[in-house]
């Protein structure tokens, strides 16, 4: 791989969440709804809402898979048919730099990383384990994002850039949280890519009850990223016979096909279809750790809807697309053909560090990039990350 004459922004980096990540600047009366620690059966286990949560297989973290331990198994690279369990190896205890802001950075120094956002590992799997009481949701991650400011900061030396987790659940909530987190200068927010479910019905991220929150992160020019986890689509394969829940690296033939495709996908289209963008034209909006093989399908699927019903759109819903969204690919896509598509200036890398199905190092990323030119390879791995970490107020 050529060597870079650049530091490079990771727009995919996580943490693992300290055991009282949910639980520090939770209200007390709130703990049995919300997230409670139990021993069973001789294990440390999560509960949610009093159920044992498995979203995770460990959640305390400690051991943990070694970074990009995963990566050639996920790439299809498994000809022995090594089982996910044989194919983790060995796990170790957790490392410093998975919890502690300073110690990361030096590791990111060494990584020749400048700067990078930082997403959830547990979180992105909990406000689907809360759906049902939209109350616990909203305190859970009201205690989250006071947590995450707390130990690692939303803007850690202009490097470290921890998204804090908004959910729309309750949409006057939503607002005063946004409120919050931008008065402590956040610079980026993430939240899941899914409709917005509560007891009563579920509703699109773009439905007008939700205005007030968008036309403030339309006023601040803060950027959204949608991150995978958990977004409900557990219960369409429930449909097909295929479980029910989402449990992190236990697939099915038919989930890994299926699984990584529909949330971005419909949550696009709601929002191109639904006019979000015409509504609200300073939003900017990143699609993390969802893969890009959906695009093309996308990008397909809007043309013709277009062609059916032009007068549904203010413009081509594709040149909206571009103009709003940045997609982050996983490694083993055809990166050349998202560039085809969308443009260097739209794509993202993502290393996923330190999880086990990511990268073993940020600028392995490198070795995807053949077909990219200098000024694109250094779009794509610095420049356009790090113009949404600016807040751009309309």
């Amino acid at each position: 791989m050529p060597l870079l004459d650049f530091a490079i922004f990771d727009a995919d980096n996580h943490y693992y969440e300290a055991e009282d990540a949910f639980i520090r600047h939770l209200e007390p009366a709130m703990h049995k709804r919300c997230m409670q620690w139990a021993e069973i059966d001789g294990r440390k286990r999560l509960l949610v809402g009093g159920t044992v949560n498995r979203f995770i297989p460990n959640p305390t973290f400690d051991p943990v898979a070694r970074p990009g331990c995963l990566d050639e198994y996920f790439q299809g690279k498994n000809p022995g048919g090594q089982s996910i369990r044989e194919a983790f190896g060995e796990l170790e205890p957790i490392h410093r730099e998975y919890r502690d802001r300073d110690a990361r950075l030096e590791v990111m120094d060494e990584q020749g990383v400048h700067g990078a956002f930082f997403f959830p590992t547990l979180g992105v799997g909990m406000e689907e384990a809360l759906s049902a009481d939209p109350e616990a949701v909203v305190a859970a991650f009201r205690a989250f994002n006071r947590w995450l400011h707390e130990d690692w900061g939303f803007a850690y030396q202009e490097r470290i850039f921890a998204a804090p987790y908004l959910t729309l659940v309750d949409p006057l909530a939503a607002v005063e949280e946004l409120e919050w987190v931008l008065a402590h200068d956040a610079r980026v927010i993430v939240m899941r890519p899914a409709p917005v479910r509560t007891p009563e019905r579920n509703r699109s991220p773009a439905d007008p009850v939700y205005e007030p929150f968008w036309a403030r992160v339309n006023e601040a020019g803060i950027s959204v990223a949608f991150h995978g986890g958990d977004s409900g689509y557990g219960r369409y394969w429930a449909d097909w016979g295929e479980g029910g829940s989402v449990q992190s690296f236990r697939n099915s033939p038919f989930t890994s096909i299926v699984g990584g495709t529909r949330a971005p996908f419909d949550l696009l289209a709601a929002l191109l279809s639904q006019g979000l963008f015409e509504r609200f034209p300073n939003l900017r909006m990143a699609s993390v750790e969802m893969g890009s093989n959906w695009v093309p399908w996308l990008i397909q699927s809007l043309r013709r809807a277009h062609g059916i019903n032009p007068k549904a759109f203010s413009e081509d819903p594709v040149a909206t697309l571009r103009r709003h969204v940045w997609i982050s690919p996983f490694h083993e896509d055809d990166v050349d053909l998202l560039k085809d598509l969308l443009g260097a200036e739209n794509l993202l890398m993502g290393s996923d560090w330190p999880h086990a199905e990511g990268l073993a190092r940020p600028t392995d990323t490198l070795r995807e990039l053949g077909g990219f030119s200098e000024t694109e390879i250094r779009q794509v791995m610095r420049d356009n990350a790090e113009a949404l970490v600016e807040r751009r107020p309309s």
